[in-house]
């Protein structure tokens, strides 16, 4: 025993390498002045990149990827322009209000034709955002409409004209038919493997970030594009007072968004979407959930990685994020005719929020940035950078897969059996959110599961685990913190996978006798001796909780999606509220019921967070306190 625990504890010892050390993140000079702000990014056939910013301008880059780009702006005084995607010589972006055509019809290098395709309606509220194009295998294309926000309870969505809340699909000669509806803020489209997907962001209804594929006619969520399902072209027949129907009683409205009085919520249980979709089959599942916080706040751009991309996770997908300016990486898989499949942090430490993707002709990635109207880890305000593999293979899980008795990952490197079979290398836990108009929602019927037995290839590139307990529909976090690589005794740089297991699928399971069932880190049973005397427990309510206490309750809550202990982020840091001399009290009654007012400077309130236990928010606000 002595011997093993001298050969293991130098491997341990060594500093694995970062996400940094394969991906570099790289400048992109831009003319001074400019504001990039953007809200577009789009590769040109040539290799010339184009930008469209939020501030109404189009740019086309040449040279985008050497030491000196050359930018040339090409038009200006668009509103608000949040995508960008080229077609048969032109461009194409989604102002607030209209589809539009950009040629450059003369080929002088300025836009001189603006043609609208299709316009909507906008009742003039500032987050009637629009998102798009995206250009489907057809030609044709998607654009999607962000709902508004109520005068009285500034975070709950309301679709105040159509096609608000929807995704709507317009031909190139200008016909539109509504696709989908319950988008909330559907920032984030793109087109995987023929098929369209988007990302939603957290908020009322919507209890956590995630990529959804989005077929005709389903229902993804947010009630408040089924104002329209009424209207003669609508392919969601669902109408709001059947989806109320089945909603918790404390937050059932009728068709004017009237609340209506309940009865016997005592007796009433929360429900999720999965629940949801029992009652209803238009109902669509995310195909993969992005835990809030986790794997970002604000999720946005989708983007395939072709193949001879980024080495071992070519055809997978990029999801960016604004508030936490990070991308994070996804595996699809199809189980019984549905997506599903898993996903994991890949590359941090933007310097603004993550909004737009896009490819270089030499492989390397486009990052366009921006963090106005919702504050961004990243310092910066706005900009563009690039993504730059090293052609160095880091040692991560590969692809993971559900299997009928549990899981296969699969590594980019040769995992160390000594290590991959003994099952104190794994620990899994199941999870999921809360369907109601609250403003997101914890993580609830949090399980943790047993690893009974693992499978190691004999190459050491795949571990196939058996996990009892499975829950469909729930999403399964499973951590392989004790898993090194063969080669130098590295642990992975992301441990942590979140496989969202909308269907298990069926197969044969492993059998017991083929599997490792060595788990170093099971106690030894002792017996219980009696406990000792002890003076009665002084009363904790006034104690102070450290950092490392209080940081799980952060997490849990997302308080930490939003607030730095030390700086400005989404809102301010912990340490500036502390400086308010605010009683206990006080910071409970604002977690409940927040007053945006008191804090002028910011330009996302923050939202009521009445689900927070008075226990947990106690030490919240006591830990705050101890940092004036």
């Amino acid at each position: 025993m002595l011997m093993m625990t001298t050969a293991i504890q130098p491997a341990l010892a060594q500093e694995s390498p970062k996400e940094e050390d394969f991906f570099r993140i790289a400048r992109i000079s831009s003319p001074e002045g400019t504001l990039l702000e953007v809200g577009g990014l789009c590769t040109l056939p040539n290799g010339d990149l184009g930008i469209a910013t939020r501030r109404g301008d189009i740019f086309i880059v040449e040279n985008p990827t050497s030491r000196q780009p050359y930018f040339r702006k090409v038009a200006s005084g668009l509103h608000e322009v949040l995508g960008l995607a080229w077609k048969d010589g032109s461009l194409y972006c989604a102002q607030r209000g209209e589809l539009t055509k950009l040629t450059d019809t003369n080929m002088d290098g300025k836009i001189d034709r603006f043609e609208t395709v299709y316009s909507w309606p906008l009742s003039g509220h500032y987050h009637e955002y629009s998102f798009g194009p995206v250009v489907a295998p057809d030609g044709s294309f998607f654009v999607s409409g962000n709902v508004a926000f109520g005068d009285e309870e500034w975070w709950r969505g309301e679709s105040r004209v159509p096609w608000r809340g929807w995704m709507m699909h317009i031909s190139p000669d200008g016909k539109m038919e509504p696709w989908a509806t319950g988008f909330r803020s559907p920032c984030g489209l793109g087109i995987i493997d023929g098929e369209l997907f988007y990302t939603e962001n957290q908020g009322d209804w919507m209890g956590s970030g995630a990529l959804v594929h989005v077929k005709k006619g389903s229902f993804v969520g947010h009630p408040a594009g089924l104002r329209w399902s009424n209207l003669p072209n609508s392919p969601v027949k669902l109408t709001t007072e059947q989806l109320y129907s089945k909603v918790d009683p404390r937050f059932r409205r009728d068709a004017n968004n009237r609340a209506i009085k309940p009865e016997n919520v005592e007796n009433e249980k929360f429900v999720t979407l999965f629940d949801m979709k029992q009652y209803f089959p238009e109902v669509q599942l995310p195909a993969v959930w992005l835990p809030h916080g986790v794997l970002g706040i604000s999720n946005a751009q989708v983007l395939p990685i072709p193949e001879g991309v980024f080495g071992p996770f070519a055809k997978q997908v990029l999801i960016g994020d604004q508030g936490q300016s990070k991308i994070m990486r996804v595996y699809l898989e199809k189980v019984n005719g549905e997506y599903q499949g898993a996903a994991w942090d890949f590359r941090s430490g933007f310097q603004s929020g993550v909004l737009r993707l896009a490819w270089a002709k030499d492989g390397s990635l486009f990052v366009g940035e921006t963090n106005r109207g919702w504050g961004s880890a990243g310092d910066a305000n706005q900009g563009l950078q690039r993504l730059v593999w090293n052609n160095r293979v880091p040692f991560e899980m590969r692809t993971a897969s559900a299997k009928p008795d549990g899981f296969e990952i699969t590594f980019t490197q040769p995992v160390d059996k000594k290590y991959a079979e003994d099952l104190a290398s794994y620990q899994v836990e199941s999870f999921i959110y809360k369907y109601h108009p609250v403003y997101g929602s914890p993580t609830v019927n949090t399980e943790k599961l047993t690893v009974k037995g693992v499978k190691v290839a004999a190459d050491g590139m795949s571990a196939r685990i058996i996990v009892s307990g499975l829950r469909r529909y729930y999403i399964h976090k499973v951590s392989l913190t004790g898993i090194r690589s063969q080669e130098g005794s590295y642990s992975l740089v992301h441990p942590d996978v979140y496989y969202t297991l909308n269907n298990i699928p069926e197969g044969a399971s492993l059998a017991m006798s083929e599997v490792s069932t060595k788990n170093s880190a099971k106690a030894p049973v002792v017996e219980p001796k009696a406990p000792a005397k002890t003076a009665a427990p002084k009363a904790e309510a006034t104690k102070v909780p450290t950092l490392a206490q209080i940081q799980p309750l952060l997490n849990k809550y997302t308080c930490s999606s939003c607030h730095n202990a030390e700086k400005k982020q989404v809102g301010p840091g912990f340490k500036e509220v502390a400086k308010r001399n605010y009683s206990v009290a006080k910071i409970l009654a604002l977690i409940k019921n927040p007053k945006p007012e008191n804090w002028p400077g910011y330009a996302t309130p923050m939202p009521p967070f009445p689900q927070v236990p008075q226990a947990d928010a106690t030490k919240i606000a006591l830990w705050i306190n101890s940092l004036k």
